[in-house]
C-alpha cells in the first residue's frame, strides 16, 4: 500500500504532490485540491472510508447564513466514466452491506486519489430529493463552502448548480454515495459547486 504524503508532523502537506501540466497554474486550487486527496486517502486507508471532518465542510448562503453545519462533498475526476463504471459494479455485485462497504474502500484505498491533477475543482454533494438546504442554496446560486482540518482552512465562495441525471459527474456521484449507502434512493438532488478561485482563501496561506 503506498503511504500517505505527510509533512513531519504526521499530518497531510499541501504541496507535496504535482498536478498534471496541462492546467492553468492557480496555486490555491492545486494546494486545496492535494490535500483533499491525502485527506480521502487517510479516511479510507485509517477510517473505514468515513468521511473526515475536512471533506464535510460548512456551508453559508450568499448572505452569510449558516445554512448546514456540515455537508459532505466529493471531489470527482475531470474523466470520471471509468471510476463510475467500477463503482456500478461493486453496488451490482452483491447486495451485501459489509461485502460493498469493503469492497469500496479496498478499491478507493489503492491509488484513486494518488494524483490530484485527475481530479476536477468541481464539488458535488448528494441531498435527499426534498431537501430544504439544497433547495434553499440551488435558488441562491451561489454560496461559500468553508473547509477545516489539521490546523487548516479554505474558504470558497462557489457558483451553484444542480446537475442533470445524464451528466458524468451525477452518475459519479451518485454510485460513489450508493456504494456506502445500501438504502441509497433513485430519486435523489446532486448539486456542483464550482469555486471562484480569485476570492478563495486558506489559513494559513499557500504559495
Amino acid at each position: 500500500m503506498v503511504g500517505l504524503a505527510a509533512n513531519n508532523t504526521g499530518k497531510p502537506a499541501l504541496n507535496d504532490t504535482p498536478v498534471t501540466p496541462d492546467r492553468q497554474d492557480i496555486p490555491i486550487r492545486d494546494a486545496f485540491l492535494g490535500w483533499q486527496c491525502r485527506i480521502r486517502q487517510m479516511a479510507v486507508r485509517e477510517h473505514a472510508g468515513y468521511p473526515l471532518p475536512g471533506m464535510r465542510p460548512r456551508l453559508r448562503g450568499p448572505d452569510g447564513r449558516v445554512l448546514a453545519e456540515a455537508i459532505t462533498v466529493l471531489i470527482v475526476q475531470r474523466e470520471p466514466e471509468m471510476a463510475t463504471n467500477a463503482f456500478r459494479h461493486v453496488v451490482r455485485r452483491t447486495r451485501d452491506p459489509l461485502e460493498r462497504h469493503e469492497a469500496a474502500v479496498k478499491m478507493l484505498s489503492s491509488v484513486f486519489y494518488q494524483h490530484p491533477g485527475e481530479f476536477s475543482d468541481m464539488l458535488t454533494a448528494l441531498f435527499a430529493i426534498d431537501s430544504g438546504t439544497a433547495a434553499s442554496v440551488r435558488a441562491a446560486g451561489e454560496c461559500v463552502l468553508e473547509f477545516a482540518q489539521f490546523n487548516q482552512s479554505f474558504r470558497l465562495s462557489c457558483a451553484v448548480a444542480e446537475l442533470d441525471r445524464e451528466a458524468p459527474a451525477w452518475q459519479a456521484t451518485y454510485w460513489h454515495n450508493h456504494m456506502f449507502n445500501p438504502t441509497l434512493p433513485g430519486a435523489v438532488t446532486i448539486l456542483a459547486f464550482t469555486p471562484d478561485w480569485r476570492g478563495a482563501e486558506a489559513d494559513p496561506e499557500v504559495s
